[in-house]
């Protein structure tokens, strides 16, 4: 049990790492939840700092949640507390663990009284970590639409549905022998059916044609 639990508080410290104030206080000497829209996620960042910082920012905040589930769930010992009901094997459900916990600590970090960002990005790295191929192209698939569009939100509900669909696509056209296909596409719709619906005031925005834009460019 003690295993565990090191592995989960190290999972929240990693995760609770405020990547968007550190990164918002070290270019321009402001905390980014006093602008914008007060969030310290990449977005934010885009919008206020620009997108060079707002991308790096998601980008540090999707390594929290790959350093969980690559690196500090590897202190895994094989002493699992508790019988595993689970579809998963143990050290694939310490994983998820370890992941769920980083997201728990970004989005209620300890370093920032407890308000953090959305986990978005925390998730993506989770995922990229589990999924790496699939979530590598839907990657590109969020590039292109925000490129195209400008509308970071369309472009992670797209992305997010994507997943599934390009799984789907493998296995059964390619006839890529993905490893536990079975429960990973149940989780990924499921998955994909939440962000939806936490993006649902965005989706009603995109309809009326006044949901924000992201810049290019650094605002003066």
């Amino acid at each position: 049990m003690l295993n565990l639990l090191v592995i989960i508080l190290l999972s929240y410290l990693a995760g609770a790492i405020p990547s968007g104030i550190i990164v918002s206080k070290m270019v321009s000497g402001v905390d980014i939840r006093e602008h914008g829209s007060g969030n310290m996620g990449g977005t934010n960042v885009m919008r206020v700092l620009g997108w060079k910082y707002g991308l790096l920012v998601i980008a540090m905040d999707a390594l929290k949640g790959i350093l969980a589930v690559v690196l500090i769930s590897r202190l895994y010992l094989g002493n699992f507390p508790f019988p595993n009901q689970t579809p998963f094997d143990d050290f694939t459900l310490v994983q998820i663990i370890a992941g769920s916990t980083a997201i728990i600590g970004h989005i209620w970090t300890i370093f920032a009284e407890f308000k953090g960002g959305k986990g978005i990005a925390t998730g993506l790295g989770i995922l990229i970590s589990l999924t790496s191929v699939d979530m590598l192209i839907a990657l590109g698939v969020f590039v292109l639409i925000v490129a195209l569009f400008r509308y970071v939100s369309l472009g992670s509900i797209i992305a997010c549905a994507s997943v599934p669909v390009i799984m789907i696509i493998r296995e059964n056209v390619f006839h890529v022998n993905i490893i536990g296909y079975g429960t990973l596409l149940p989780f990924l719709i499921g998955l994909s059916a939440l962000v939806t619906f936490t993006h649902r005031k965005n989706i009603q925005r995109l309809l009326a044609g006044n949901e924000n834009k992201i810049s290019f460019k650094k605002k003066s």
